[in-house]
């Protein structure tokens, strides 16, 4: 009877011992390239953008077209007061106009000269001054041409023109100003290319990045997420802001009805070696250091100190402390002290 009780009692605490086993994540480390995420903001601007001025002075007195507006090719944008190049243009013409009746006399002399020797009752000399006189004349046609034709190229010019499809970003004139020739008078931006512009900090990686994806994110409005490709590194510093530019082309918009200016948010991912990656759950404390739970011999938990590389989303890297291969306690490590058994808890049924 003796020997059946202790039986039981030694059963009873090989239960109790098997239970006392904590459950745990167990947690394979491995060596995992690692990837900073570097977070910029800025603004979506036009990839090509003008500023379009008149060709000549003078007053304007009509602007058509307001910031944020769509032009099309050829669209009429501002006009300047047309009279002078109007009456420039009517003494060119009426220059043109007695040029040609000069040029008509001039060929029938030359003609009446040429008969004239032909029959004998001319000279060599009267042909040669009338030949003469008709070659002058062209040549005065000529110029009344050129001068006519300058004169409507400045008529046409009195109103600025679109070259391209495109939006207008600033309006920098008014009816009534006197404006300068080539005085930027409006601001246009092509809507074939967009941009993510960026003033970031002058990170070291940031010169790595050239043909990079950044993923975009719009701030302001609701919009499904974009990529982008670095195209632009500015090579020197702002010494204002500290700051570099970054431009990142965006790969495809979807159209671009109001999205010039927009605030965006971009997130740049960088490669910087590598080093053993972990979960954050499985990040301990030893003293003053950090630590991980280790499966030691036995199944029994062991604290070592670690080196923590990097930190990234809800990832950890460490660069001294442990080696692949080893297995490490994530999940469920409230209750541990050294030496305590644990089993993974994925096995249990």
């Amino acid at each position: 009877m003796a020997g059946l009780l202790g039986v039981a009692v030694v059963a009873a605490f090989a239960v109790a011992a098997e239970s006392d086993d904590l459950n745990v994540e167990y947690v394979t480390a491995t060596v995992e390239p690692l990837r900073l995420d570097i977070e910029l903001s800025g603004t979506i601007e036009a990839v090509d953008s003008v500023d379009l001025g008149f060709r000549q002075s003078g007053r304007v007195i009509e602007v058509l077209v307001e910031e944020g507006d769509h032009v099309r090719p050829d669209q009429a944008l501002a006009r300047l007061d047309p009279e002078q190049q109007y009456q420039a243009l009517k003494v060119a013409e009426a220059g043109w106009a007695a040029a040609r009746a000069t040029q008509a006399q001039a060929h029938q002399a030359s003609d009446r000269a040429k008969a004239m020797l032909e029959r004998g009752v001319g000279t060599q000399a009267q042909l040669d001054a009338a030949t003469q006189a008709s070659s002058e004349a062209d040549g005065l046609v000529k110029q009344a041409d050129s001068s006519v034709d300058q004169a409507r190229r400045a008529v046409e010019d009195t109103v600025l023109r679109a070259s391209d499809v495109s939006v207008v970003t600033a309006r920098l004139i008014a009816p009534g100003q006197i404006v300068g020739a080539a005085q930027p008078a409006l601001s246009l931006a092509r809507l074939d290319g967009l941009e993510a512009v960026f003033q970031a900090p002058d990170h070291p990686l940031l010169r790595e990045s050239m043909g990079r994806k950044v993923r975009l994110a719009t701030i302001d409005i609701e919009r499904p997420g974009m990529t982008g490709t670095v195209t632009e590194i500015a090579p020197l510093v702002d010494p204002q802001t500290g700051t570099v530019t970054l431009r990142a082309r965006i790969d495809e918009f979807g159209g671009s009805d109001g999205l010039l200016g927009v605030a965006v948010r971009g997130h740049l991912m960088m490669s910087v070696g590598e080093g053993i990656a972990l979960p954050w759950t499985a990040l301990m404390r030893l003293g003053d250091g950090p630590a991980v739970w280790i499966v030691g011999k036995d199944d029994r938990a062991a604290l070592v100190p670690v080196q923590i590389s990097h930190f990234a989303d809800r990832t950890v890297y460490l660069s001294e402390g442990i080696e692949a291969g080893q297995i490490v306690i994530g999940a469920g490590s409230q209750l541990l002290y050294p030496g305590r058994r644990v089993r993974p808890a994925e096995v249990l049924p």
